[in-house]
């Protein structure tokens, strides 16, 4: 397996799970080493006692002949592209990496897949699988279902757009040329190994040093969250067992505002921190200046893939923030 974005957030743990669930596969690993990525993530991998399962590259995606040459030397036959520029904030205050890594750098992996894996007479199926964002779907009203696959795209921010073009690319290949690709959108990840840009890893750090909690405008903006854990579970599901050409839909199923959700950590990191000068934690909350565009609220409609392939969430939410929140906590204590 390639796994592109491999030191990232999801990419890190998704590595992790490959490896420790799956001994039978090499994984290959591909990242640009931006601000999000980091070799910190990939330490004390489970690769065990199987020499060649693990390997590291550093170089970007928008390397055709790099991308190629991988493919080709490493026998890829799956692709799982994680790589991406992700953070909001960012493609409003900068757009040009996004458009360059999200929509060329899939063009790029398309075209090497599709150009050296030509045709396949191996009988081993080959197969590209591309990871979306609940964004491309745009705001949702307070009363509105949740969008099942299919639905209308309505992104708002550059970053959302970008994902729904490379969305859109993929869906190209797989009828022009006949690529096996799948596609899945997940709602809001939360896990160990984050960049402390996202809303949770940032309130815990931010907490525990006895910072500002900033919360954009009223904090009623909705989103769904999803431990990475079980992201890295459906991934693998729809690879293994996904029908070529779907788009499947990964999301926690528990949907709650930005400030009920900081409330909950702030809540939790008061049990944890009893000795906190800092406490309450809730006292650090405060509103600032709302983002541009900011879309009021995300969700999905996880039906298909929990009746086609038998994926649901195994984390509670207050369960998995506590477990994520450890695990900050300990990674402070570290440095």
């Amino acid at each position: 397996m390639l796994v592109t974005g491999g030191a990232g957030f999801i990419g890190s743990n998704l590595v992790r799970h490959l490896l420790r669930t799956r001994p039978e596969i090499s994984v290959t690993n591909l990242d640009a080493l931006t601000y999000a990525g980091s070799l910190a993530n990939l330490q004390g991998l489970p690769v065990g006692d199987g020499p060649g399962r693990y390997a590291f590259v550093h170089g970007n995606i928008c390397d055709r002949v790099l991308v190629e040459r991988l493919i080709a030397e490493q026998q890829i036959d799956t692709i799982i592209h994680l790589a991406a520029e992700t953070h909001v904030d960012r493609s409003i205050s900068g757009p040009a990496p996004f458009i360059e890594t999200n929509i060329t750098g899939t063009f790029t992996l398309l075209e090497a897949a599709r150009l050296t894996w030509g045709a396949n007479t191996s009988g081993t199926r080959r197969r590209f699988h591309h990871v979306s964002t609940d964004e491309v779907y745009g705001s949702l009203e307070a009363d509105a279902p949740a969008p099942t696959e299919g639905a209308p795209y309505a992104p708002s921010s550059p970053y959302a757009a970008s994902k729904a073009a490379a969305d859109h690319l993929v869906g190209a290949y797989v009828r022009t040329y006949g690529l096996d690709a799948t596609i899945s959108s997940c709602s809001n990840n939360y896990g160990p190994h984050q960049f402390p840009e996202k809303l949770i890893p940032l309130m815990i750090v931010n907490a525990m040093r006895g910072k500002p909690l900033p919360i954009y405008g009223d904090g009623q903006n909705v989103r769904d969250w999803l431990h990475v854990e079980d992201h890295c579970e459906a991934i693998v599901a729809i690879v293994e067992r996904g029908f070529t050409g779907q788009t499947y839909h990964v999301a926690g199923g528990v949907q709650r505002t930005n400030l009920e959700l900081v409330e909950l950590l702030c809540g939790l990191l008061d049990a944890r921190l009893p000795d906190s000068p800092h406490r309450p934690h809730k006292q650090l909350i405060e509103s600032v200046a709302d983002r541009l565009g900011h879309d009021r609220r995300y969700a999905l409609d996880t039906t298909k893939i929990r009746t086609e392939l038998g994926w649901s969430p195994r984390h509670a939410l207050a369960e998995g923030l506590a477990a994520t929140l450890d695990w900050y906590l300990g990674a402070e204590r570290r440095t």
